[in-house]
């Protein structure tokens, strides 16, 4: 197979990882230099659940990669 037998969970754990981090850190730093199209600061309920949905994400890819 193209680039190994394990390429989804790779790519899902990425996925999952940078859904977190990103969310995480637009929650406690947001952007400095800001437009009038932009938001002040980013959703709070939104970027948890899209934290949450990544950690779930990343586990799930985890799991298939250490039990394999």
């Amino acid at each position: 197979m193209f680039l190994g037998e394990d390429l989804l969970g790779w790519l899902l754990l990425a996925l999952g990882a940078a859904m977190v981090v990103g969310n995480g850190l637009a929650i406690i730093r947001p952007p400095a230099v800001k437009n009038d199209t932009d938001l002040k600061k980013a959703p709070i309920l939104r970027s948890l659940i899209y934290m949450f949905l990544g950690l779930i994400a990343a586990i799930a890819a985890l799991g298939t990669l250490i039990l394999k």
